[in-house]
């Protein structure tokens, strides 16, 4: 199989549309190459699919570059954040970034706000999910998002923490920044309730909506809400947050459970969680990055057991999270599966290699070499793929761009994560949810705890089907077939292996079978498990 590798063209760093092409070559990319490509591509997503004039930032963009869509105010929070990155990696200078950054926040401040149902940019100090890209202001009947303008104002933050000059130009962000975090009443969102209402519309108000409870992406909305020195909400709003939290195991990880890994990715773009932790996860001897490695590899077990028997999952290629399907937008995840199609989203993956490096970048080699040249785009990965139904999404979409370029960031520099935690409004947020430094939390290993033998795919099957088991530490392994009188029909294992998960092929053309149901035995030390398969000719 030949490796795909890439040459990215600019024509400049401010205008051009930066196409990215694979060209056939035998010479393979370095995992720092690869990943500084995939951050590449996402930084031209944010500064060519932004409008110069106010600097807002599309929802989303086709593969050709395109795009009619409307501003998404988190995809601006995580762009704020992508330009910063760009400038440390010499995609673009630091002047320019800095009078984006300074058009947008401009945009954010001096934007009319009010009870209106058109015309505003936003009300009691925070914004509109969607603004018109021109105007700056409501599009269409979207509501007055808490969350959206919780990742907005997360870019906000980190833009303060790193444009540090004394010039005017630098001066005056720091004070923008403070200025629109300050003016926010996060209170006004409880609405005389413990927790923070997820939206408002003019008109009807909180009418339904409810509030932000159980775990979800919404932390770093509550630690911002909670450090907020003129709006703050109290305590009381975070142990709403936390009492719907739904901790139990998934395929051998324990965990607190969101299906979609969004919900563990978002908020820690931003909030370093590895070494503190509040009083809920002190409770259960976790913190919130570990309870999101064990997510991500809960996830990865779910996809090589293949429950759906979906094309394309397995150790090497797995990925559930919101994104486009072949039947539209849907916020999919897994364990337990959650409007499961069998659709990959590269963002799923690749977000999370900062919790799980050792998981994740063999993903990213899978989809590059193998995928490669029907997945990549000018912006990067397409948003997603269903391999199953061999459809291709023909969008890259902000709130999934972002996250990539931001965690490969944390993964390799850790720079985002140092500077937004050293800001004192975050630090007070942290210390209101009762947040204190944890050095015992054990991190969960990628191998498997249990002995697992699953569902063989395809079943039904002709002519050849794939057996997947795994094994939690070195053992004797024996992996036979059986026709439904008893008679053994093949030996397929018969050896030591080691920790891991294990694939063995069967074919039925080998052994001239008739069609019918076979069993397929394993036995590894004390364990011993059957399932049964379908040989249709």
């Amino acid at each position: 199989m030949k490796t795909i590798s890439a040459i990215i063209f600019f024509c400049s760093f401010v205008c051009s549309t930066a196409f990215a092409q694979l060209p056939k070559t035998q010479t393979p990319l370095t995992t720092d190459a690869l990943l500084d490509t995939i951050q590449h591509t996402a930084f031209n997503f944010f500064w060519n699919q932004a409008n110069p004039a106010n600097g807002l930032i599309r929802d989303r963009a086709n593969v050709n570059g395109t795009s009619s869509a409307a501003c998404s105010i988190a995809s601006v929070g995580f762009g704020l954040s992508a330009i910063c990155i760009g400038v440390d990696h010499g995609w673009v200078s630091r002047t320019a970034a800095r009078d984006r950054v300074l058009t947008t926040l401009k945009t954010f401040w001096y934007g009319p706000q009010g009870y209106s149902t058109t015309g505003d940019i936003g009300n009691f100090g925070l914004f509109y999910h969607f603004l018109d890209m021109n105007t700056a202001t409501r599009n269409g009947d979207t509501e007055l998002s808490t969350i959206d303008t919780a990742l907005l104002l997360a870019g906000v933050i980190d833009v303060k923490q790193y444009f540090t000059g004394s010039d005017s130009s630098e001066t005056l962000i720091r004070h923008l920044s403070d200025s629109i975090y300050y003016r926010m009443n996060w209170n006004l969102m409880r609405s005389g309730n413990p927790g923070i209402y997820m939206g408002w519309k003019p008109g009807t108000g909180f009418t339904g909506y409810g509030q932000w409870i159980g775990y979800n992406e919404a932390s770093i909305m509550y630690i911002l809400a909670l450090g907020s020195p003129t709006h703050p909400v109290d305590y009381t709003a975070w142990q709403e947050w936390t009492s719907g939290y739904p901790y139990g195991s998934q395929y051998g990880y324990t965990y607190v459970n969101f299906p979609p890994l969004f919900g563990h990715q978002y908020s820690q773009c931003w909030i370093d969680y590895r070494n503190i932790a509040d009083d809920y996860m002190k409770n259960h001897n976790l913190n919130y990055f570990e309870n999101s490695r064990r997510a991500t590899l809960a996830q990865r077990a779910y996809s090589i057991a293949n429950p759906g028997g979906f094309a394309g999952y397995g150790d090497s290629l797995w990925g559930i999270t919101a994104s486009d399907t072949p039947s539209g937008y849907k916020a999919r995840g897994a364990p337990p599966a959650q409007d499961d199609d069998g659709t990959i989203t590269p963002t799923a993956p690749v977000s999370s290699i900062a919790f799980a490096p050792e998981v994740v970048i063999p993903v990213i080699y899978k989809m590059w070499n193998t995928y490669g040249s029907q997945l990549w785009t000018q912006y990067g990965f397409r948003d997603a793929f269903n391999l199953s139904l061999n459809w291709w999404d023909s969008d890259v979409i902000g709130i999934d761009q972002g996250p990539m370029i931001i965690m490969i960031e944390n993964y390799r520099t850790q720079r985002v994560w140092n500077r937004f935690m050293q800001n004192p409004d975050v630090q007070r947020g942290l210390q209101a949810a009762k947040f204190t430094t944890v050095s015992d939390v054990q991190p969960a290993k990628s191998f498997p705890k249990n002995f697992s033998l699953y569902q063989n795919y395809p079943n039904p099957f002709n002519p050849t089907t794939l057996i997947t088991y795994q094994l939690p530490k070195k053992s004797f392994v024996r992996l036979e077939v059986y026709n439904l009188i008893g008679a053994k029909i093949a030996t397929l294992v018969n050896n030591t292996q080691e920790t891991g998960i294990h694939n063995a092929v069967f074919a039925a053309s080998t052994y001239n079978l008739a069609s019918g149901i076979y069993f397929y035995k394993l036995s590894a030390g004390n364990f011993l498990a059957v399932k049964k398969m379908t040989y249709l000719k």
